[in-house]
């Protein structure tokens, strides 16, 4: 059976990811940081036919062990420090894990195999935060970098540093910039699962209101479910290549949060949300959309769930959850 590596394999995407790899066969190995990692009795309650192994995205021999050990077909580097907004308050932990462990995992796959730099397939997990200051609407493969954080800067250095090793070495290394992706295993502290889990407790009485930063930021948003037979698409191809993963829409969170308090019976949302500066960006990207064009025409991929459907199916989850005391 083919054999995958995913690092990050604790976060939404590395969680759907193993769980559509184990469904096709493979035999899936995640890389998890610590041996107390918090998310480590979630991974083996939920994928217990995944094998773990332990290792730090800023350590390398940890990498050079955990491609011994697991000798995979493919690597999926989803590993990240992924929350935009601490990127500010930590921007040197932030280009080590974000940034510098792209190089660190490349490196990794190369010496694994330099006998045959082409035999192990690896992704990149950058990003639509590397557009930034939006230089063209849609954003599409072509598009001007400009990030406007300590993340999409990190992001930026992976991304091309994945184009270099393609280039460079000969490996099939390949970036899906993937825009904003969201489901009930999202984070709390993501805006749009922390809008869905303050719904459910407002519907139950648990909460009384949601303290918020900008509600006219807009970004398209898809289902990291469908995302992530993107990625395994991408490594399918005869030629590496980078694709722009989207659904091409673009919502506000002003309507995310229309969509979620209707989903509990509320019409008017204004008196439980307050903003608050704090949580505001230093430097604010007010409108990603994407251009999926090359993806669908190489790869046959497309969106499946629509953004009404993604808002349900979290709300949806949080309330369920609250309800069973989670």
């Amino acid at each position: 059976m083919p054999s995958a590596l995913i690092t990050g394999i604790t976060g939404q995407d590395g969680l759907y990811l193993a769980e559509l790899l184990l469904a096709k066969g493979y035999d899936v190995h995640g890389l998890i940081r610590g041996q107390n990692n918090p998310r480590r009795d979630l991974v083996e309650g939920l994928l217990p036919d995944v094998r773990l192994h332990n290792g730090d995205l800023t350590d390398l021999s940890s990498l050079i062990r955990a491609m011994r050990d697991s000798d995979p077909d493919e690597v999926y580097n989803l590993g990240a420090v992924s929350f935009v907004a601490y990127s500010w308050e930590n921007a040197p932990l932030t280009t080590d894990v974000t940034g510098k462990g792209v190089l660190n995992m490349l490196e990794a796959v190369r010496l694994h195999s330099a006998d045959d730099l082409g035999r192990i397939r690896f992704y990149q997990a950058s990003s639509s935060e590397m557009f930034g200051k939006v230089q063209e609407v849609p954003q599409r493969e072509t598009t001007l970098l400009w990030p406007r954080s300590p993340y999409g800067v990190s992001k930026v250095f992976g991304h091309y540093m994945t184009i270099n090793y393609r280039e460079s070495y000969g490996m099939h290394a390949s970036s899906g910039i993937l825009f904003n992706h969201e489901s009930p295993r999202r984070g709390p502290e993501f805006v749009t699962r922390k809008i869905s889990q303050a719904v459910a407790r407002i519907h139950l009485g648990a909460q009384k209101d949601i303290v918020l930063g900008n509600l006219d930021a807009e970004r398209d948003w898809g289902f990291a479910g469908d995302y992530v037979e993107a990625m395994w698409l991408m490594l399918q191809q005869e030629q590496a290549d980078d694709y722009v993963i989207s659904t091409g829409e673009t919502h506000s969170i002003r309507e995310f949060l229309t969509l979620a308090f209707a989903r509990v019976g509320i019409d008017d949302w204004e008196p439980y949300v307050r903003q608050d500066e704090r949580f505001m960006r230093p430097a604010e990207v007010d409108q990603l959309i994407g251009d999926a064009a090359k993806a669908k025409a190489a790869l046959g991929w497309e969106p499946r769930v629509s953004f009404p459907e993604l808002v349900a199916m979290m709300v949806d989850a949080d309330v369920e959850a609250q309800k069973a005391g989670w």
